[in-house]
């Protein structure tokens, strides 16, 4: 077997529990308030969700939002327009919650990701994937938003990375291992993403993630709709169009540079429409569908058993553990 050793991970994170409709706005109330007074731009950003990110062409959100971040009630109320939204129809509710954070910090988030929010600084763009989704596709979007708690984040700007998660064989393992909403994939970091055991040569695929994300996001504008509709096309053994036709080529293509590095070009990645848990999809053959899921484990494996045997030398519990290179093992398949 190859070296079991892979590049890092980026952390990943839940997006941002505004807890409260009021502070959410129509775009058009966002820029009246940014227009009467350009400082409250400080304070009004995109509001961006999982349906706006698998729905919209351009993955842009439809709404906008109202983040006093972390601040005090001082410096909040210094934006006294705004404030006053909140103050009207966000306090009375949060008032009635049984947390008290959340009744004395009303004008805050109930969960403002601090950990996320200094994970990307110095970030314009980032990874994201909708929390509930049936295409579990990935996309990158712009830092200069809020990211609702429906999608997860991934702290990186790297198609490469992009890339791999667009796999069939990314794709495999988060079905395999999230939960499902009817027929909707559930994605949890922890679940699909923290116990992912990442390939030995993740450069190998920058080049078929921008052909990948440059095809996509001209077929998306083109066809004026989202990923949702995009890849029920793709997945349609019905579609032949010359864009469909070229966006399952770039995932051909994907899904051979990411078998190449995991060092796994034995692997029979004969693309067609075959039948998987979410019903007949563009992707690999069932065999090759376990045969994927059963090497992943295998390196999920030892690579938790590698670090739990350093850490049992120096003298620490063996546990689960989850290091940057996903070591954990999926639930029910743990080998201790």
């Amino acid at each position: 077997m190859p070296d079991d050793k892979a590049v890092a991970r980026p952390p990943a994170f839940i997006g941002s529990y505004v807890l409260g409709k009021g502070f959410i706005l129509a775009p058009e109330q966002a820029h009246d308030l940014i227009q009467r007074d350009p400082r409250n731009k400080d304070v009004l950003f995109p509001y961006l969700n999982g349906e706006d990110l698998n729905s919209r062409p351009d993955c842009s959100a439809s709404r906008w939002v109202i983040n006093f971040h972390d601040w005090s009630e001082e410096r909040a109320r210094g934006y006294p327009e705004v404030f006053a939204i909140v103050e009207r129809d966000v306090k009375p509710e949060r008032l009635k919650n049984n947390r008290k954070v959340y009744r004395d910090y009303w004008w805050q988030y109930a969960e403002k990701r601090p950990a996320m929010i200094n994970a990307i600084k110095g970030l314009d763009r980032v990874l994201v994937v909708a929390r509930v989704s049936r295409t579990a596709m990935a996309t990158i979007v712009p830092t200069s938003q809020v990211l609702n708690e429906k999608i997860v984040l991934f702290a990186c700007d790297g198609v490469d990375v992009m890339a791999l998660l667009n796999s069939s064989i990314h794709v495999l393992w988060a079905w395999k291992y999230s939960a499902t909403l009817k027929s909707d994939l559930q994605y949890t970091p922890s679940d699909c993403f923290e116990t992912f055991p990442m390939p030995q040569h993740l450069p190998l695929l920058e080049t078929p993630g921008k052909s990948l994300s440059e095809t996509r996001t001209a077929a998306m504008r083109s066809r004026e709709c989202g990923l949702t509709k995009l890849y029920n096309l793709v997945n349609n053994p019905q579609v032949s169009d010359s864009d469909i036709s070229k966006l399952r080529e770039c995932h051909k293509v994907l899904d051979e540079k990411v078998a190449e590095a995991y060092e796994w070009g034995d692997l029979d990645l004969s693309h067609g429409f075959h039948e998987t848990r979410n019903g007949v999809r563009f992707t690999v053959p069932p065999v090759t569908q376990n045969e994927i899921l059963d090497r992943l484990l295998e390196l999920n494996h030892a690579r938790f058993n590698r670090v739990a045997d350093a850490a049992s030398h120096e003298g620490l519990e063996r546990s689960p553990v989850r290091d940057n290179e996903g070591v954990a093992a999926p639930r029910g398949d743990t080998l201790f």
